[in-house]
């Protein structure tokens, strides 16, 4: 039998049974309890819960984020059981507070994270709200992972902190640390990309900063490494060419340390090794274009496509040109043609030639200048021997001090010649094997010695003007501009006259007869003799005299004077 049905056996009516049954709840109950609710209506402005009691109570719907549905349980605080108009008053908002501060308390003591929203920088930090116009303070040393540099770009976030103060002299003082919870997060994701992640895995990332060799990955709060070797096949100078901040990339695992915590990651290896294919490509001998990456002052690297890159010597630049720097005929960026010397696939190693892919103009030197071309051509550059006649680019003509001039003997050759001024000149030796060319100008003319000779051979008398009169001998210009040397034991007999004598009856200017005694247009060389002039007249004389004596027993020829004078 029920309580119910005994009570009513026993006289007492139902409704008063009813009544007490609620009394004694209600007498269980104290105002500012913590309840749970029931929604069982909701209004445009209230919502309605029941907690039990004999009425309904009632909140505003403002105290709702999100309007409720009927059926909904909710925490509510009892605020009074009966107001005076006998209803039961309840409240969401303070149930909320209450709950929260047990929320806080369990986050501090059990070291989880609360969030927040940061409100605005202050002196030393960030002012953050918890919520229910709670407000703590997170210091800016421990608020990311870096230093803040612009606290302002902060302002708005919302984020997770660890309470690291509640309390403090007996009121509430809220202290908080992002960082804390970011290098906990950090290390946590860490340590299971080190667990789930192996050597040739691909992941994502996004560029987070750069550096002069390389670029840092963010992985998920941790970073990888992309150096700058890995960013491609190819030659990097700049990381940013290859990556973009903030840009998210797909990347290859290709060294990890678990107990240095480093990641190494490429960008490279997520295509083929363009050397695995080169044979398919390129042969040696090919001449292919290419585009120069980088000048040293040993040659130049040049890259055939992307991730194969070969060096040009500098000794293999130019057929013609005595290089120093290759900027000298090259420039970062060009494109050239260049012929594949050589190359070794397991070294990744590629030898060029420039010149090789054009034509070499030496080849064919002894064609183009050939022995005997008269040329006008500008002179390059003078030197003690002589001067370089620029034929073309990169090919100059090698003018000799002594072949400037068939009668005169110059020092320097700068006594007559001028950089930059043409000339006329004639090729006088061509040679590709030697890759030399002689011009001269002295030979754009005939050789006055050589006329010299074919007019006054040796023992004929010839005619000059005295230019030099020295304690050796008296200086002749005779034909062509060639200057002869008659030496004092040639101009007078001694036994007749000294020399210092008879060079007072002799100027400057005077013209004198000679014979010409020694010849040698090799030497250039010109001996004369008065005396032996003399000799010769007197002789002529005397068989002038014979001949008219008797003609056929008085013949006396030029030898037979010459025989007798080599017996004298």
């Amino acid at each position: 039998m029920s309580d119910s049905q005994s009570n009513q056996a026993n006289g007492t009516p139902l409704q008063e049974q009813l009544q007490e049954e609620y009394l004694k709840n209600l007498d269980d109950i104290e105002e500012g309890q913590l309840l749970e609710g029931t929604v069982i209506e909701v209004g445009e402005e209230q919502v309605f819960v029941d907690v039990g009691y004999k009425s309904e109570g009632k909140i505003p719907i403002g105290e709702f984020r999100e309007a409720p549905n009927v059926g909904d349980v909710v925490d509510v605080v009892l605020v009074t059981k009966e107001s005076r108009s006998g209803e039961v008053v309840v409240s969401k908002q303070k149930a909320d507070e209450r709950v929260f501060w047990r929320k806080m308390k369990q986050a501090h003591q059990d070291r989880e994270p609360v969030e927040g929203t940061v409100k605005r920088a202050i002196k030393g930090g960030f002012e953050i709200d918890l919520g229910h116009e709670v407000r703590a303070f997170n210091p800016i040393s421990k608020m990311d992972l870096h230093r803040i540099h612009n606290a302002d770009d902060y302002v708005g976030l919302d984020a997770k902190f660890y309470i690291e103060r509640l309390y403090s002299d007996n009121r509430v003082n809220i202290v908080l640390s992002r960082r804390d919870y970011l290098e906990e997060l950090l290390e946590k994701n860490r340590q299971a990309f080190f667990e789930s992640t192996n050597i040739g895995d691909e992941v994502e990332g996004v560029v987070k900063s750069f550096t002069s060799f390389g670029a840092f990955i963010d992985l998920g709060g941790f970073d990888g490494l992309l150096h700058i070797n890995d960013m491609s096949w190819g030659h990097v100078t700049r990381p940013k060419d290859h990556v973009k901040k903030g840009e998210t990339v797909r990347l290859k695992v290709i060294r990890m340390d678990p107990e240095e915590k480093k990641i190494n990651l490429s960008l490279r290896h997520m295509t083929d090794d363009p050397w695995s294919l080169f044979e398919e490509k390129y042969q040696e001998g090919d001449v292919v274009p290419a585009q120069v990456t980088k000048l040293t002052d040993f040659g130049a690297f040049i890259e055939l496509e992307e991730g194969i890159e070969g060096l040009a010597h500098i000794s293999e630049l130019s057929w013609t040109k005595r290089i120093k720097h290759p900027s000298e005929v090259l420039n970062v960026g060009d494109t050239v043609d260049v012929k594949i010397l050589s190359y070794d696939v397991q070294e990744g190693k590629v030898s060029l030639g420039v010149k090789q892919a054009q034509e070499n103009p030496w080849d064919h030197i002894e064609h183009t200048y050939p022995e005997g071309l008269r040329l006008i051509r500008p002179i390059k550059k003078i030197t003690n021997s002589g001067a370089f006649v620029e034929l073309e680019e990169g090919i100059d003509g090698f003018l000799h001090v002594d072949d400037i001039s068939w009668t005169k003997r110059y020092k320097h050759p700068g006594a007559i010649l001028k950089e930059g001024e043409e000339i006329e000149c004639m090729v006088i030796k061509s040679d590709a094997k030697s890759r030399n060319v002689r011009v001269g100008i002295k030979q754009l003319s005939e050789d006055p010695w050589d006329s010299l000779q074919k007019a006054y051979p040796e023992h004929t008398v010839i005619e000059g003007e005295v230019t030099n009169i020295t304690d050796f001998g008296v200086f002749l210009r005779v034909q062509g501009g060639i200057e002869g040397l008659i030496h004092k034991g040639n101009l007078v007999d001694p036994r007749q006259e000294s020399y210092e004598a008879a060079i007072k009856h002799i100027s400057v200017g005077d013209v004198l007869r000679a014979v010409v005694v020694e010849l040698s247009p090799a030497k250039q060389k010109l001996g004369l003799s008065v005396r032996e002039l003399e000799r010769l007249e007197q002789r002529q004389e005397v068989n002038k005299y014979l001949h008219e004596d008797d003609d056929e027993s008085a013949t006396v020829t030029l030898g037979d004077m010459l025989k007798e004078k080599d017996t004298m």
